[in-house]
């Protein structure tokens, strides 16, 4: 019988120390400077459900975090090089208000974005402000 307890309180405690862990995880992306949240998913399904997300802007690239994992590493990383917008519609007829979904390429992959209309504005100046010559990445 105390083989029973002692199993469901190390299950208890375990599955606590993994919440912890994914919840302090999720706070310290969020509170990076230079970090928003962003859901992607693939372009080519437009039912596919969004990836719940955190981007943040390094030296030349977007890190894109998956909200609730316990990965050390971005699950996406985009370089400013291979990174374009191909498109944006505001989604505020929708019913979701200060949302816009971005269209994007990258290496010749297509998705999109959902973002907040601030972090739209912020992404498409970090893409326009890259160095001299790579003046086609915002549509």
């Amino acid at each position: 019988m105390a083989y029973v307890v002692w199993t469901a309180v190390a299950l208890v405690v375990a599955l606590g120390l993994v919440l912890a862990a994914g919840a302090s995880r999720l706070r310290t992306l969020s509170r990076r400077v230079g970090s928003f949240p962003c859901h992607a998913r693939p372009a080519d399904d437009p039912q596919a459900a969004w990836m719940v997300g955190i981007a943040h802007y390094a030296v030349g690239r977007i890190d894109w975090w998956r909200g609730w994992s316990l990965a050390p590493r971005p699950a996406r990383v985009w370089l400013r090089d291979g990174l374009s917008i191909t498109g944006r519609a505001p989604l505020d007829q929708a019913g979701q208000p200060d949302q816009v979904l971005v269209r994007c390429r990258y290496d010749g992959t297509d998705f999109e974005l959902l973002m907040s209309s601030g972090a739209y504005a912020g992404l498409a100046s970090w893409l326009e402000s890259a160095p001299p010559g790579r003046r086609d990445l915002v549509l």
